[in-house]
Parts: structure tokens; C-alpha cells; sequence
């Protein structure tokens, strides 16, 4: 009963509560007026607390760029024959190279044009072949290459070194005749000419508007053998050859002051050079004798002899020279004609192995036996004089590899001793030079190893200084190239990881400071200076020293091209390059 009041009670109360609901105004329809701001300060939203602000550590992370890729290219053994075992970027600004066996004369060799570093990239878009379109990190920048006539270099603006270029730009040009060089100084045309000629320097030296410098003989000329070509297969023969030169006869009458009869293929001055016996004297009459009992009699043996009409130190009259030797081997029987090429064409040849008596020589490039022997006579040198002579190869080998000075000499003494009994080449001379320039000259300079430093000279008040040698450049890219007038141009063009004093040979830091080497002098490592950069402003990296020296040493390298794909310094001063296809 209370239970249902209950209920009745409480369905009343819901029926009143939706009557009131029904009764109440709906509210008032939003107006268009604009909404006024808050009155009181209260009404302004709250700011965010510190809490709500977002913390650095959630703030996104700068991407990273990527690390370089350190290139690392080793031999799998030293069986190959070469110095190398291998080379590798240990960072960005360091490399290092890990040799098969000792080389004191490692840093003289790095310090040399022919290794100058050169851009991976560049070397990658020119295919390797930059031969006349250069990126290079020198104090000057090939601006144009007219072919035949001039090759200007302009001040690199982008050069990291202190001393920038004293000319704001240098002129190439080239005569292969040493009187129309003079001629050139004297007119104004030239501001410095190399080798002028020997008659000519009494001359520029009374000439108070001129200024001669004379240039140490470091350097051999001589006459070779190609041993693989009839007669000259016969030891005999060559010998023969050897004691039918009148070596005093052609200094006396073509060379300047300064110059000496060679005695042994290297300058006394080398250390090492002159150990052993001396050359064979002049004997035509021994001469005859040895031919015959050779079996050839006078008139039998039938010659062509090589060579390129350019004038160096060691050579400063070509034709005359080449007619004398013709004159002189023709008393003892011989019969030359002369074979006059074309520079490059010439170098080629002699390189392939594909004359059979050729005229030429050789000018320091550091002041070491391994420069001139090794070079020339050693397992990696070119087939210029034939086959190898495997006791000269050997004993060569044994004596670079020794630090003791010494110790090396011994050795020397051999290697000396079988040049004179194989004679691959007759030594004739080593010839004193000189270049001569305007009086005028600031900074003028010569070298003993013919590599003056053109950047550094300026005559006051011009603005270009114009430079005259023998003979127009081959190309730029010198890692391919030997003739001393590309040399030249590109070490004003590039710098190698070491250098050699202005005027002197001692090695100094070049891109890079000076190296350690392992106690066993196995290992060297090179660390790249601060801000060492090419001319188009990319840093250089230990990368691009790798690359440099990889694409010369290793024959599958598909940028191992150059200009003939000789590589001759590397093969010779290196022992041999990696992965030559057998013959």
C-alpha cells in the first residue's frame, strides 16, 4: 500500500517537472554586432604554462652531412715488382703509404712535378686526361693555351699559400733557336730565356742591362742503345761504340764553361755517382779491333741515329752535336744517318723502345742515385735501351733500399762497374747552363734541377713577365709527361705534398708538412696543411693525393689515361706499376 502512494507520489512530481521545462523562455538568437572585448582582465585567456612550451630536446636534429668515404687501394702482394704496397686516406687531411720495402729518397721522389696533386673530381670529368684544361693548386691558373705561339698564366685568386704570384700574370712563349731567344731578351720581347747560348755568354755577362746566371751541370747527356736492334744486341758492339767517342773533342767544341767530360753516367756532385770505374778512353784503333772481333768489318755495320731538335742543358746544340757523333763513329766504320723527330714524338719513341741509337739526356730532379740509375737502368725504368740487365736491376734495388750512405757507395761502385761493361747508354757530358734575364728582375732565381720558380719574379711597373725557353709544352698534365718544358709550366700550375727549396734541392713542406716515417722507413705519413685548396676553391683532400698517385700506379684504374699512358716517372722512380696486362 505504501509502496504504490510511493510510486503515485513520485509520477506527480515528473509530471510538474516537464510542465516548468515547457514554460521557460528559449534564449535570445546570436546578433552581426561586433563581439566587445572582455571587461574585466579576468576574461583574457591564460598563457600556456612553462610546462606546455615545448622543450629544446624536442626541437628536430640538423641533419648530419655525410662523411667522406676514405679511399684505400692495396696490392694484394709486392710479387708485382713495384715500391708500393699500398695507399690510403686514414682521414680527411691525412694519407698514408705503405711501401715493400725501404726508400730514403721517398720524400725527394713526392716532392717531384710529375706528382703534383691533382682534384679527384676533375680527374674523374676530364676522364683522365686533363691535358690542357688544368685545376691545379698553384699560385697561377692557366687562362689560354694559344697553341704554337703562347701559353698565359694569370694569378690564381683562390690561393691558400702566403707568397701569392709577384706578376699578376706570366707568359710562355718558345724558340728552339738559342740566338732568337737573345734577340727576344734584348728587344723587350722577353723578360728571362733559359739556355741561352754557350758562345753567348761572355756577351750577356758584359752587358750591364742583362743579368747571367749560370746553372749547376747536374745533369747527363748521352748517347743509347736499343740492345733488342741489330748490331746493337752485341755487347761487343756497343763496347766498341764506347771507345770510338771523342767526348773532349764535342765539349770543346759545343759546350760552355761549366762543362765536364762524364766519365760514369751521374755527376760527381750525386753522392754515389762517380764510385767504380771510369769510362773507356778514346781508342778508334781499340775500337776497330773490338768491332772485328765482333765480326763486323768497317762499312758493315749500318745505323740510324735519333734525335729532337731542342736545346737543353745538357744538350745546347743538337744538329751539331748529332753531326760530330756521325763524323767521329763514321773512323771507325759506322755509317749514321740522322733521324731528326719532333719533341713529343721523339720522347714516345724513345720510351716504346722504338729507336735503335738515339741522342738525349737527363737533368736532375732530386739529388739522388735513384734519379739518374734507377730512372734509366732500374726494373721499372721504360724499354728505352731493350731489355733489362737483371745483375744492374738487382743490385740497384739492394742499394735504394739502404739509408747508410756508405753502404750504398759499394753498391753504386758495382752498378757503375755493369753500365760500363753492358753500355745500355755512352755518357758523353755533363753541360753547364744558364738562363739570363732583363737586369731589371726582381726575384730572379736559376736552379740546378731547372725548375725556377716563375711566380716569384716580376719586373716594376709591368704587370705580365714573359718567359722564353727551347721549346712549347707537350701538355699540363705532367703526371704523363718528361720533357722539361711541360715541367716547367705545370709547377707553376700545381704543387705536390713536398717541395724543393727556390734554387736549391733540400725538401721542405709543399701541401703538406713534412712526413713520419715508420723506424723500417716502410711507412710514410703525409698530414695535408691547413687550408690547402684548388683554384676553384674545393678543399683538397687526402683523397685527392690518393687518387693522384692511384690512377698513375694502377694500369686497370679507368682514369688511367694521360696523354700517352706512359706514366714513365712513376714506373721508374716506383719500381713498376700494378696490373700491367702481360705482353
Amino acid at each position: 500500500m505504501l509502496t504504490r502512494k510511493l510510486w503515485s507520489l513520485l509520477s506527480i512530481l515528473m509530471v510538474l517537472a516537464l510542465l516548468v521545462a515547457a514554460c521557460t523562455p528559449a534564449a535570445a538568437p546570436a546578433t552581426t554586432a561586433p563581439t566587445q572585448a572582455p571587461a574585466k582582465p579576468t576574461d583574457v585567456p591564460a598563457p600556456a604554462k612553462p610546462t606546455d612550451v615545448p622543450k629544446p630536446t624536442d626541437a628536430p636534429k640538423p641533419t648530419e652531412a655525410p662523411k667522406m668515404e676514405l679511399m684505400k687501394v692495396e696490392a694484394p702482394n709486392c710479387d708485382y715488382g713495384g715500391e708500393f704496397k699500398a695507399m690510403e686516406a686514414v682521414d680527411e687531411k691525412t694519407v698514408k703509404f705503405t711501401l715493400c720495402y725501404a726508400d730514403p729518397a721517398f720524400p725527394s721522389k713526392v716532392a717531384f712535378t710529375s706528382f703534383a696533386v691533382q682534384s679527384a673530381k676533375h680527374l674523374e670529368e676530364t676522364g683522365g686526361a686533363p691535358l690542357e684544361n688544368p685545376l691545379g693548386t698553384g699560385p697561377y691558373i692557366l687562362k689560354e693555351w694559344k697553341r704554337g705561339d703562347s701559353l698565359i698564366l694569370e694569378a690564381n685568386p683562390n690561393y691558400w699559400g702566403a707568397e701569392k704570384a709577384a706578376s699578376p700574370q706570366t707568359v710562355f712563349k718558345w724558340n728552339a733557336e738559342a740566338a732568337a731567344r737573345l734577340n727576344a731578351l734584348n728587344a723587350g720581347e722577353a723578360d728571362g730565356i733559359d739556355n741561352p747560348d754557350p758562345n753567348d755568354f761572355a756577351t750577356i755577362a758584359a752587358d750591364s742591362t742583362l743579368n747571367l746566371m749560370p746553372r749547376a751541370a747536374l745533369n747527363i747527356m748521352y748517347l743509347g742503345f736499343n740492345n733488342t736492334k741489330p748490331p746493337f744486341d752485341n755487347e761487343e758492339v756497343r763496347q766498341a761504340l764506347a771507345m770510338g767517342i771523342d767526348k773532349k773533342a764535342i765539349i770543346e767544341k759545343f759546350y760552355p764553361a761549366g762543362s765536364t767530360v762524364a766519365d760514369y753516367f751521374t755527376p760527381c756532385e750525386i753522392p754515389g755517382g762517380c764510385e767504380g770505374e771510369a769510362w773507356y778512353e778514346y781508342d778508334p784503333e781499340g775500337a776497330i779491333a773490338k768491332l772485328e772481333a765482333a765480326g763486323f768489318k768497317a762499312g758493315d755495320v749500318k745505323t740510324t741515329l735519333s734525335y729532337r731538335d731542342v736545346v737543353r742543358g745538357y744538350l745546347p746544340k743538337p744538329a751539331a752535336v748529332a753531326e760530330e757523333l756521325q763524323a767521329q763513329l763514321k773512323k771507325i766504320g759506322v755509317e749514321v744517318t740522322i733521324d731528326v723527330q719532333e719533341s713529343g714524338t721523339f720522347l714516345d719513341n724513345a720510351d716504346a723502345g722504338n729507336l735503335s741509337l738515339h741522342l738525349l739526356g737527363w737533368g736532375a730532379d732530386y739529388p739522388d742515385m735513384t734519379n739518374f740509375v734507377d730512372y734509366h737502368f732500374g726494373k721499372g725504368s721504360s724499354k728505352q735501351f731493350g731489355d733489362k740487365f737483371e745483375d744492374l736491376t738487382s743490385t740497384l734495388e739492394k742499394a735504394a733500399a739502404l739509408s747508410d750512405q756508405a753502404a750504398r757507395n759499394k753498391l753504386y761502385a758495382e752498378a757503375n762497374n755493369l753500365i760500363k761493361k753492358h753500355v745500355p747508354v755512352i755518357p758523353i757530358a755533363h753541360g753547364g747552363s744558364g738562363v739570363a734575364y732583363k737586369a731589371s728582375v726582381k726575384g730572379a732565381h736559376v736552379s740546378p734541377l731547372g725548375n725556377e720558380q716563375l711566380y716569384a719574379m716580376q719586373v716594376p711597373g709591368q704587370d705580365t713577365f714573359v718567359w722564353m725557353q727551347n721549346a712549347e709544352p707537350i701538355s699540363v698534365y705532367c703526371a704523363d709527361e718528361t720533357d722539361g718544358e711541360s715541367l716547367r709550366a705545370c709547377e707553376q700550375l700545381f704543387e705536390s705534398l713536398l717541395a724543393y727549396e727556390r734554387g736549391g734541392t733540400a725538401v721542405e713542406p709543399g701541401l703538406a708538412e713534412m712526413p713520419k716515417a715508420s723506424a723500417d722507413l716502410t711507412e710514410w705519413t703525409f698530414t695535408l696543411r691547413d687550408g690547402v685548396k684548388f683554384s676553384n676553391g674545393d678543399a683538397v683532400t687526402a683523397n685527392d693525393v690518393v687518387k693522384t698517385y692511384v690512377v698513375q700506379w694502377d694500369a686497370a684504374d679507368p682514369l688511367h689515361k694521360g696523354r700517352a699512358g706512359d706514366f714513365t716517372y712513376f714506373s721508374s722512380l716506383f719500381g713498376g706499376l700494378l696490373n700491367v696486362p702481360a705482353q
